[in-house]
């Protein structure tokens, strides 16, 4: 699976994460940190497992959650037509 930004979306870096805006219907999506880092693993290519793998690092009693948090933050994307899959 490959994930992109939707063609009308683009994003931004901020000193708190990132925003999205899509500029279709004008909205912006603010990410914090882990869900910009979350964000830039799978456009980077990285399926969502391995992502949540990447971000719990010397953590494993937070795998579960983050594996479920991550599931979460992609599906809002895909519903909000912010991320397609390429």
């Amino acid at each position: 699976m490959t994930l992109a930004l939707a063609r009308d979306v683009t994003a931004t870096e901020t000193e708190d994460g990132m925003v999205l805006l899509n500029e279709r219907d004008g909205k912006y999506w603010q990410l914090n940190r882990t869900g910009a880092a979350t964000l830039r693993l799978l456009l980077d290519g990285h399926p969502p497992e391995d992502a949540a793998a990447r971000l719990v690092a010397g953590r494993p009693e937070l795998s579960e959650r983050v594996r479920t948090d991550v599931r979460a933050l992609l599906g809002s994307l895909r519903a909000a037509g912010l991320v397609v899959t390429a």
